[in-house]
């Protein structure tokens, strides 16, 4: 997947442009999940190794904005929100590109004010095989601009694979969020499925698989995240797992392992392979990337971590989760949310609340060093304003030049 995507330049930038650029040479087989360092004197910034624009993304902006080139004069619509992020949203609706409804289903402009001449983007998240017939019975061809992730559609044929195997498919994910909702529609019409959210949810499914839960007790449990018709002791007899493509990648992996040794109690080793089926090979690569840089900035030591993304971007709040553990984090949208050296204005993404907090650059420390990285949906360029708005603090944001940084 080393295609070349034409993004609109006003989300690239010269100096984290030029910094991946240099690592990507330095370590094209991504081996090295070690942070580059900016050493500006008082302030050292640690900028992960894998942050910003994935393939994903980069895909759906392109398809987003050639529909715009391609239909000069027509109606464009978009599902929902192209990816997570406020800038990209809000260029495009600068554009003249609608939403038809909010992250969260709810209908914004009523399908029925659509036209066969109308343009609908159906964005990165995907959408339900429902919302796709919809749009075909109205006329409006839902694949001429599909930008549907491919590793989310990945995980749709996959789903459909452990279907027509006899598998229940098991969705870790946001049962709330598009992409949940949409793998869950395309699982759902070939095999039992059922939505879990974290380990908690899956010790408690293991224990109907070990079969030492009474079963009654199951359709309370995950009320509202089964498929039609589904019997715990029929549809538990054969499993397999995939995810929301933005969660944690390790959490999945463990939840997996977790539900596999639950199989292996109940079935033994060598009848497992018929009962459990593997499905790593789903995971999203840039997902695990952008995880395993954050552990690289984890290891490497710092003072504070700075995470940059859109407040609705479920990939960042998990960057967020890892850094948290570890030391003080600042989850922002952009360099405004810093509001000057000593506030600065922040999302607790447990409970969706943005904060202000006073004294958050230390004092004392020299130099002072910052942690950075990015959604998966974060223009580089925000990222860049970021980095140029703190240097700014410490009074060096002059020697921050890709020319200086990479000499």
């Amino acid at each position: 997947m080393g295609r070349k995507f034409e993004i609109p330049s006003v989300y690239r930038s010269p100096v984290i442009g030029a910094i991946k650029q240099a690592r990507r040479s330095q370590d094209p087989r991504k081996k090295d999940f070690a942070p580059f360092v900016i050493d500006l004197g008082p302030v050292r910034f640690k900028v992960a190794r894998h942050f910003g624009f994935c393939f994903g993304v980069e895909n759906a902006i392109e398809i987003a904005y050639r529909a715009l080139d391609e239909n000069p004069g027509k109606r464009v619509f978009l599902l929902s929100e192209m990816i997570h992020n406020p800038q990209v949203n809000g260029d495009l609706q600068e554009r003249g590109v609608r939403f038809l409804q909010k992250t969260d289903g709810t209908q914004l402009i009523p399908f029925a004010e659509l036209r066969p001449d109308d343009v609908v983007i159906v964005p990165a998240f995907g959408t339900t095989r429902e919302l796709f017939q919809k749009l075909a019975e109205l006329g409006i061809d839902p694949q001429q601009y599909n930008a549907t992730c491919p590793f989310v559609e990945k995980v749709w044929k996959r789903s459909e694979e452990l279907g027509r195997g006899g598998f229940t498919v098991i969705i870790h994910g946001k049962e709330v969020h598009e992409e949940t909702r949409a793998t869950f529609s395309h699982a759902r019409s070939g095999a039992p499925s059922l939505v879990i959210r974290d380990m908690n949810e899956a010790e408690n499914l293991a224990r109907y698989i070990r079969q030492g839960k009474p079963f009654d007790s199951f359709l309370a449990d995950f009320e509202g995240r089964y498929s039609e018709g589904f019997s715990p002791e029929r549809d538990l007899e054969r499993i397999g797992v995939v995810n929301q493509t933005t969660m944690l990648a390790s959490e999945t992996l463990a939840i997996a392992e977790l539900l596999k040794e639950a199989m292996r109690q109940r079935v033994g080793d060598e009848q497992l392979s018929r009962y459990f089926a593997d499905t790593r090979d789903t995971l999203c690569y840039a997902t695990w990337d952008n995880q395993e840089a954050v552990k690289g900035l984890i290891a490497s030591g710092g003072d504070l971590a700075i995470v940059v993304g859109g407040y609705k971007s479920s990939n960042t709040s998990h960057l967020v989760e890892l850094l948290e553990e570890h030391l003080p984090t600042f989850y922002i949208q952009d360099a405004t949310e810093m509001l000057d050296v000593e506030r600065i204005r922040h999302l607790k993404w447990r409970t969706m609340e943005v904060v202000e907090s006073p004294g958050w650059l230390p004092r004392g420390a020299d130099p002072v060093t910052i942690m950075v990285t990015a959604g998966a949906s974060c223009p580089d360029a925000v990222v860049d304003e970021v980095v140029m708005r703190v240097a700014s603090f410490f009074g060096v944001a002059e020697r921050l030049s890709a020319e200086l940084l990479l000499t």
